[in-house]
């Protein structure tokens, strides 16, 4: 586990926490996460080439936020990207679990979080969230970054899980060349549903408790992370926007999408921390599809491409390596 950094000295901490908005460090790490959802918004809109997102700001008693909303695009069935700052007297369970020295702290947690669901069954679903925590303890003041991105494919693509992963280890090769097997790892440990032992997708990275090498190092990091997802992602999109499907592509697309709804229903931290702070609903569960279909005990016809998602395409492996062996031989 990666050790939790200390932001500001022990000096009166409720004072301290009082004046934790006002702190520079949190003004840049807000500063950057509403520019990184506007750049968002604006390639995901251009993108679609048909709708545009709906702006809700909204505020509430422990925080505020800015939730937009895409639907019915050209290419985007839906897609939300959401910023929100929220604050409370104590640490929720989804955040302190790991960390019972936490536990009752005072906190603020700021960060971008966005999923897209696209019509097509043949472009994957994806999501990337970047965060910030800071929370007041009696030995002081504590801080750390997670996030990460993900690929959910309906139908399996070499090309694409190579290039996901490519740009993945592009975004952390300036940390450290372990850092990307690090975070690949975490990233295929952390989707996984556990009650069908499935991965929700390919995975990609995923880190919490983040601030080795010190505030600006872990803050470096996440904004390469959140600055990769566009380029891991469109290029993607533009492959298969105009891929030709069935009914029967769409129906399958419907019934996966029922993984990814039960993710984040039983095990996403991010959701259950939402419920728990007593978040905004509406922008909580942005992240679920539009449309999405559950089929009792259904099973895939053996040797067919919906066979082959779960079965040899949705397993851990590493993709750069097989694209490296492939290549050389």
């Amino acid at each position: 586990m990666l050790r939790l950094g200390t932001v500001f000295a022990a000096e009166s901490e409720i004072a301290r926490f009082a004046k934790m908005e006002q702190s520079q460090e949190l003004k840049r790490v807000t500063e950057y996460l509403r520019d990184l959802q506007s750049r968002i918004c604006t390639s995901l809109e251009e993108t679609d080439g048909g709708a545009t997102f709906r702006q809700d700001v909204w505020e509430q008693d422990n925080g505020s936020g800015r939730t937009y909303i895409l639907s019915n695009g050209r290419v985007f069935e839906q897609g939300g990207v959401n910023f929100s700052h929220v604050y409370g007297s104590a640490l929720p369970a989804a955040a302190s679990s790991r960390h019972p020295e936490l536990g009752g702290s005072p906190f603020q947690a700021t960060g971008v979080s966005l999923v897209v669901h696209p019509h097509n069954p043949f472009i994957p679903t994806s999501h990337m969230n970047v965060r910030f925590f800071c929370a007041s303890t009696p030995s002081g003041l504590v801080w750390w970054f997670g996030g990460g991105f993900d690929l959910t494919p309906y139908y399996g693509d070499e090309v694409d899980a190579v290039h996901w992963h490519q740009t993945a280890l592009e975004a952390c090769s300036p940390f450290g060349s372990d850092l990307y097997p690090q975070l690949k790892a975490a990233c295929d440990d952390y989707f996984h549903l556990r009650h069908r032992n499935e991965q929700r997708g390919i995975g990609g990275l995923f880190f919490d408790d983040f601030s080795e090498g010190g505030f600006e190092n872990a803050f470096a990091l996440t904004r390469s992370i959140g600055d990769h997802y566009l380029p891991a992602y469109l290029p993607i999109v533009a492959r298969h926007r105009d891929t030709p499907f069935a009914p029967n592509h769409r129906e399958f697309q419907l019934y996966r999408r029922g993984r990814y709804v039960e993710f984040n229903l039983v095990y996403d931290r991010g959701t259950l921390f939402g419920l728990q702070s007593g978040g905004r609903i509406e922008s909580i569960l942005m992240s679920l599809p539009p449309n999405v279909a559950w089929r009792y005990d259904w099973r895939p016809e053996p040797g067919s491409p919906e066979a082959d998602l779960v079965e040899n395409f949705l397993q851990p492996k590493d993709w750069l390596a097989q694209a490296a062996k492939q290549e050389s031989s």
